[in-house]
């Protein structure tokens, strides 16, 4: 019975900070109210025995990811306001967007069958949930997983890409102009003697 309080509470918890997080005006609080997402998830997957997944979650999202996410927000003079002069023209696709979630969980609460929630605990495993995540991971999944980090790789790299500006008042180095020089163009070392000046 605790158990399953417990499981509802981490849920609800997890379903309304991660509300939170959408519709929050403030960034600095949809940040933190993400922490919050990442903490109660993390209590979720304690409850499943996956302690090496719940310890990702506090160290990784939330001790690195949503913290830089905060500094990033907090530091950076964004204009939200102008991020959001766009909203409602996107509101129609993110309405269907949703919809198709809606129907994507509607299903799966109908699905037929028992769900995890009332079945009974599986024995306990043989080895540790790390060697068997890394099993998982680099055995029968090892494809999907080498994608989703290749995907990873291109969502960073058109992060960089779209984010980078360059300014007009840097100073940078020319390699063809450099390599085009003639000699009469280059800079000579001029030693006058004393009292006479340089021609130029």
């Amino acid at each position: 019975m605790i158990a399953i309080l417990a499981f509802y509470l981490f849920a609800a918890m997890t379903i309304a900070s991660a509300v939170l997080v959408i519709f929050a005006r403030n960034p600095v609080h949809s940040v933190l109210w993400l922490i919050v997402a990442f903490f109660n998830a993390a209590g979720l997957m304690l409850m499943v025995g996956a302690e090496f997944i719940a310890l990702l979650l506090v160290i990784v999202y939330v001790g690195a990811v949503a913290v830089l996410f905060l500094f990033v927000v907090m530091m950076l003079d964004i204009d939200f306001s102008q991020l959001r002069s766009g909203f409602t023209r996107n509101l129609p696709f993110g309405l269907l967007i949703a919809l198709v979630l809606l129907a994507e969980i509607i299903v799966a609460a109908n699905a037929r069958g028992q769900g995890a929630l009332i079945a009974d605990k599986p024995p306990e495993a043989a080895q540790p949930n790390i060697v068997a995540l890394g099993e998982a991971m680099y055995g029968r999944f090892l494809f999907p997983f080498e994608i989703a980090g290749l995907i990873l790789l291109v969502a960073m790299v058109g992060a960089i890409v779209l984010t980078h500006r360059s300014r007009g008042d840097a100073r940078g180095q020319k390699a063809s102009r450099q390599i085009g020089r003639r000699p009469q163009d280059a800079v000579s070392n001029k030693q006058p003697k004393v009292g006479q000046g340089v021609k130029l």
